[in-house]
């Protein structure tokens, strides 16, 4: 269910009602979820057009969205990041240098510079993750996959050092991933960020105590093996997240996520699970209270 309302921040003043919008503009908001609940994984830095953070994070909390996890994909991302969770106590955050990024660094010989910039950030107290970090074999070619892995071994060393949770980027590499993190070990608590396995990936998960972060992936037709690990999912071990403004949940591919499109998965999530939605509301608030402590801290 949504309404016509499109949260103003979202939306140029041009712009009618759904039915009437262009391609590539907001939808919606869908109505609101009975128990608030958190954005695991978003980006209020990226998109078009910037949005005002307060304004982005009260149209989320209209609709049951408490608070969101702003995740940094790069120093300018990660910096930004740092002076969001100051600014706004609905938001923790999460630093990191993409694996997709790594190359470039690496070519440019700051790759290290950048990791230890990375590291000095995860001091802040309302930083508790480190992420998105991980290995991306969809965009970086052989050339890359040395710095990526340097990278990715250098973030699990911070969110061990910090006692901080992981939020890995998995893209078409998950058998390298597992094996770094049987060759190095995992930190205490970490986070398959836009779970994008099998049934199979979530056995093993629940078997390494590893949460799984479903996205709007999951709402798509096609998404067959999302929902087949949701299944067998350790209901302990799931959480929910945008990945905004990307992975816009169905109906609505194609136009721009936001935290505030968040019930329309955490709605999905319910049918699949058959719970209702404050049951499904509890389960996500305990879970990514386990990962990342309080937002009140």
């Amino acid at each position: 269910m949504c309404t016509h309302d499109v949260p103003r921040p979202y939306r140029p003043e041009e712009l009618t009602d759904i039915g009437g919008a262009r391609p590539g503009a907001f939808a919606g908001a869908p109505a609101p979820l009975p128990v608030p609940v958190y954005d695991n994984h978003t980006h209020f830095d990226f998109g078009d057009s910037p949005v005002e953070l307060r304004a982005a994070l009260d149209a989320a909390e209209a609709v049951g969205v408490a608070g969101a996890v702003q995740v940094g994909c790069d120093l300018a991302s990660s910096r930004f990041t740092v002076a969001a969770v100051d600014a706004d106590p609905r938001l923790l955050g999460a630093v990191a240098i993409h694996p997709n990024d790594a190359p470039e660094l690496a070519l440019a010989g700051t790759l290290d510079d950048a990791l230890a910039e990375i590291d000095a950030m995860a001091a802040h107290p309302r930083i508790r993750a480190i992420g998105e970090t991980g290995l991306d074999y969809f965009r970086t070619g052989e050339a890359g996959l040395a710095a990526q892995h340097h990278s990715f071994r250098a973030h699990l060393d911070m969110a061990k050092q910090r006692e901080l949770a992981l939020q890995i980027h998995c893209r078409d590499a998950h058998t390298d991933v597992l094996a770094t993190l049987d060759e190095v070990g995992a930190p205490s608590r970490l986070v398959f960020h836009c779970f994008s396995g099998d049934a199979e990936l979530a056995k093993i998960c629940n078997e390494k105590g590893w949460f799984m972060s479903f996205s709007g992936t999951l709402t798509f037709k096609n998404a067959h093996n999302l929902r087949a690990a949701l299944a067998v999912a350790d209901p302990a071990l799931i959480l929910v997240e945008t990945d905004a403004p990307f992975l816009t949940p169905h109906p609505f591919r194609g136009r721009p996520n936001a935290s505030y499109m968040l019930p329309y998965t955490v709605q999905c999530m319910a049918q699949l699970m058959d719970l209702d939605l404050s049951e499904m509301g509890h389960l996500l608030r305990t879970n990514t209270g386990s990962v990342y402590g309080s937002w009140s801290d």
